[in-house]
Parts: C-alpha cells; structure tokens; sequence
C-alpha cells in the first residue's frame, strides 16, 4: 500500500501534516532504530548547529518545513533535523535505489526503484504537494522525512530521481536531503545544476534530473567536495555508489548489494531490446536482486515503491508501483493526476 497525500499551505503547514502522516510509524519504528539512536548521538554537536544555521540562513522556508515536521511528529526538532541528516551523519544510512536512464528521441525516460528501510513498508505515501509559495510538485515520502530525496517531478516539468552515495567525508555543509527539497522549487535544469554547484554541500547524493521540453538527461554525483555531471548519450542505470570517472575514488562504501546490481543492470543494458521495469523487478540472484523485497537483504533495505517518468515535450507522464510488472497505483502528469 502507498497512501496518497496532500499537503498543502505555509511551510510549517505542509510540514505539520507529512509529521502528522508519519508520526504512527516513526514511533513504532523509527525511534526504536539503531539508525536513530546513531543519528541522535550527534545532538548538540558542533555540526549539526552548523549545518542548521545554514538551512535557517540560505533556505527559512525548508527550516520551518522541518519546525513543522517535528511539531507533526511530536518530536525534538533537533532530532527531526538530525534525522533529516541522516546520510550526510551517517556513511551506512538506511537508503538504497536503483535507476535506469533511457535517453530517447522521445524524450528522456527514468525508471526508479525506491529502496528503504523494511520497517516502513505500508507507511509510505505519494504526496501531491501545494505550496502557498512554490510550485506544486509530486513526491514519494517517508514517514519522518523531507520530501524530495526519492522520486519526484514539480510543475515546471522538472523530473527527479535520487540515489544514495556513502561518502565517508564528513563536512558541515548543507544536508543532502535538503538540497533535493530544495531542487523542487527550481523551474529549470540549469537553476538546478547552479544551485549544486554553487551551494556547500555537506553529503553525497545521485541524482537523474530530466525536463519536459528538453532532451537533455543528466546524471549528476555529487558530495562535499565536488559536483560531476554526465550528459547521457546511451542508456545506463546507477545504484548506490560513485561511478563517474572523477568521482568513483572517492572514498566511500560500496555494498556488495549496490555492486551487483549496477553489474547485474550494466550486463542487462546490452540487450536489443532494453525494457527498464524488467531491469527494476530483476531477481535472478536471489540473494543480491535487483527488486528487493528478503527480510534478510543485507543492506536492510527493501523496494517500497517504483517509479517509471516519461519525458516529453509538453509534460512529463509517469506512473507509480507497488512492484514493476504489477498495475500502477497512480498515473500522473507533471505533479497532478492524470
């Protein structure tokens, strides 16, 4: 089951009812976690106060997003920021996903899968967001998290996948995941690479950005230390580490999970007739498949939703699973129901 949502209003507002939304799971799950209790040993830190003085400085808004979020949650907002940092903190944060990239002289397509923690499996939501001040945008959520760090497209036609990166340098920039939340008030690629390259970062992160109108399919890594865009001219899929020439030696950790699915999907890229759902919901390695869905995964991920996004020229059409090869859940164009 994948909920639908609908946030809407002030920031604070839109916060308070994704707190809200997720406030059941995160306190029979979230806070019962090693990756909570691990994230919250930063409280207080010197970190973290720098890195919550440059959200309150560049972005208020996504500030009181998060203020939001806690008061919804019922939570420290110290916490909820922490929680929020998690893979800027933390080099084995809880996030997985896999993403395949068509370029096509139809205009880009992006298939997603969108790997979590298990323990949130049924308290996921798509949310159709309505900012008072802001584009309107689409978003898969977490229970206790931003929008923006999964699978999302805005109402400029901006189109976004992200993949986590375990960068094991820590640097008391801007967090990741509010970088990404950032990007869905953007209404064109080019603000979108300007704000990457221009903002200090703190975490590591892939994302596939892609615009109706435009051919362009861009694959960007990036972490505290530099951004690496790649133009694509031929389909390729990205799981989750650094593989760009000037970023894979890096130091970070590689799973071996994260390894054998970006083999396992480069070696199912050469076929003559490529069909991307069928790479997400590969298991022909029971052990490290491509769709995840083991209780015994080793990373403690599962797939929880899969998004496949069509580019065109005038909107971008895209569907969400619950599994690839099953019925989608929703249809959409741009951030709206089809």
């Amino acid at each position: 089951m994948l909920s639908l949502l609908q946030p809407s209003g002030t920031p604070f507002e839109m916060g308070k009812q994704l707190g809200v939304f997720g406030a059941t799971a995160v306190h029979r799950h979230l806070i019962e976690s090693s990756a909570w209790k691990r994230i919250v040993k930063w409280r207080g830190s010197e970190t973290a106060h720098r890195m919550r003085t440059l959200v309150q400085r560049q972005f208020p808004a996504i500030n009181e997003e998060i203020e939001g979020l806690a008061q919804g949650l019922q939570l420290d907002t110290e916490d909820v920021f922490l929680w929020n940092c998690r893979g800027d903190l933390l080099a084995l944060a809880p996030d997985g996903c896999t993403t395949v990239q068509i370029p096509s002289a139809n205009g880009p397509r992006i298939a997603h899968n969108e790997d979590g923690d298990p323990g949130f499996r049924g308290h996921c939501g798509l949310g159709l967001f309505a900012p008072v001040n802001g584009p309107r945008f689409a978003s898969f959520v977490y229970p206790g998290s931003l929008p923006g760090h999964t699978f999302a497209v805005n109402a400029h036609g901006l189109a976004m996948t992200v993949n986590n990166l375990r960068a094991q340098q820590i640097a008391a920039g801007m967090p990741r995941m509010v970088l990404t939340r950032a990007l869905l008030d953007l209404d064109s690629l080019d603000a979108a690479l300007a704000l990457l390259r221009e903002t200090p970062r703190s975490g590591g992160f892939h994302l596939t950005l892609a615009q109706r109108g435009r051919m362009d399919l861009l694959s960007i890594e990036f972490d505290a230390r530099a951004v690496s865009v790649r133009l694509l001219q031929q389909p390729a899929l990205h799981a989750n580490h650094a593989i760009h020439a000037d970023m894979r030696e890096r130091p970070q950790i590689i799973t071996d999970s994260s390894r054998h699915r970006q083999q396992r999907g480069d070696t199912m890229l050469q076929s003559r007739d490529i069909n991307p759902l069928a790479i997400l919901a590969d298991q022909s390695d029971p052990l490290l498949p491509i769709y995840r869905d083991a209780d015994n995964d080793p990373d403690d991920e599962n797939t929880l939703a899969t998004a496949d996004m069509h580019v065109g020229e005038d909107h971008v059409r895209w569907q969400v699973y619950g599994r690839p090869g099953t019925a989608p859940l929703y249809s959409l164009i741009d951030a709206q129901p089809a």
